[in-house]
């Protein structure tokens, strides 16, 4: 028989908490990828849509292209939270190529933390931003006012991404 050393203290199961933040992950990752397959579904489609308008009926719709530019932003944002949750994302760390493993797994915590920082300042901004546009937007410009609320969304769940990756980290998990 093999002798295994579990991370959890009681017959191998994790603590309730951590079942808890593993389960909203599950759920946020969920969400996001229907998020992400429908808004790439609605841009090829509203974009086929007006290329056809445009072109044998020789009309279109210009709020067209202000929901398809906003649909790039949702694919974008989307795309960036599933891939830092599978550890996928652009890395640009000359650092982690010099260190052995345990210095970078001593690291990982703390750098997921300063991201989840970083995305909850631009989170700040952005809806510091959307507010100040909200209250000088004019009527012809509703749409577009309330489709940038990607902006601070987008970077909420970056941020929530981050610290729940850094709340659930196990030992056994790939280093950065």
């Amino acid at each position: 028989m093999l002798n295994t050393i579990s991370i959890y203290p009681i017959n191998n199961m994790p603590p309730l908490s951590l079942t808890l933040l593993l389960k909203i992950k599950e759920t946020l990752i969920s969400i996001e990828k229907l998020l992400a397959a429908s808004s790439l579904l609605a841009l090829l489609a509203l974009s086929l849509s007006q290329v056809i308008m445009r072109n044998i009926f020789e009309i279109g719709f210009s709020d067209i292209d202000t929901i398809a530019r906003h649909l790039v932003l949702f694919i974008t944002f989307m795309g960036a939270a599933l891939v830092s949750e599978g550890n996928q994302h652009i890395k640009i760390d000359c650092v982690t190529s010099v260190i052995n493993d345990t210095k970078k797994q001593r690291l990982k915590v703390p750098l997921l933390l300063i991201s989840a920082f970083i995305c909850a300042i631009f989170f700040y901004y952005a809806l510091q931003f959307w507010l100040d546009e909200k209250s000088y937007a004019q009527d012809n410009e509703q749409l577009a006012l309330y489709l940038a609320l990607i902006l601070p969304f987008g970077f909420f769940t970056l941020s929530l991404h981050f610290l729940l990756l850094s709340l659930t980290q196990s030992p056994n998990e790939q280093p950065l």
